[in-house]
């Protein structure tokens, strides 16, 4: 499995012999500005919630791979009267793929698209595949929830946000890794704007005094996990 970090919340997923693609913006992130969408690919592209730093690329993305777009049903139907393919979700369900299986997670957020139209009910993904399994948290607050997904799904990394103002900062994160019992995180929705700009010391010694590894990735970079 290769991971692709394309800034702010926007990753690449290969799994399987498949690209997923998570809430893509990158034109509008200054910090993404050598990142060249023409070369991105996405088979799926999911969609956490609606807000503009989340579904930024998701038209121009989609009409060039012809991707389905993975989210919640508002979102979907959404992109379904633009004439893109689509899968709806709701919260605890889960639907099995050609690239593994995907569940709809509780995040507590808001979303709306950028046009004002309402976006349903922000969520996160819990992917589960031959080659691995792993959380994208999406935008969200630290909840109690999160302990359900440490008893219920065995993680080999889980990608958080911990730039604070917008969602929990990395003490929350770090806090939510123990819920889920997951000692490898990715770090996202951090740095993009000044209100969400981190201490990249800090941050990975926090999570150090958990006993867990946090990796900072370079916008651009690919790793294999």
């Amino acid at each position: 499995m290769n991971l692709t970090y394309y800034g702010h919340s926007c990753f690449g997923v290969e799994v399987n012999g498949k690209h997923l693609l998570f809430d893509p913006f990158i034109t509008g992130n200054s910090l993404a500005k050598n990142i060249e969408i023409e070369k991105i690919q996405a088979d799926y592209i999911l969609i956490s919630h609606a807000h503009g730093d989340h579904v930024g690329e998701v038209d121009v993305i989609a009409n060039r791979t012809k991707a389905k777009i993975i989210s919640n049903y508002e979102i979907t139907s959404y992109y379904d009267k633009k004439g893109l393919s689509g899968h709806g979700m709701n919260f605890g369900g889960s639907w099995q793929f050609d690239f593994g299986k995907v569940t709809y997670v509780v995040a507590l957020h808001s979303s709306h698209f950028p046009d004002g139209t309402y976006g349903g009910n922000p969520g996160g993904f819990i992917v589960e595949s031959k080659e691995g399994n792993f959380y994208f948290a999406g935008d969200t607050a630290l909840t109690m929830d999160m302990k359900l997904i440490g008893v219920r799904y065995k993680l080999d990394f889980a990608l958080l946000p911990i730039g604070s103002n917008f969602t929990m900062d990395y003490f929350d994160a770090a806090t939510c890794a123990e819920f889920i019992q997951c000692n490898k995180v990715i770090g996202m929705h951090f740095d993009t704007f000044p209100p969400i700009k981190i201490d990249h010391e800090k941050a990975t010694e926090e999570f150090e005094r958990n006993g867990i590894e946090l990796l900072l990735m370079k916008i651009g970079e690919t790793i294999a996990m």
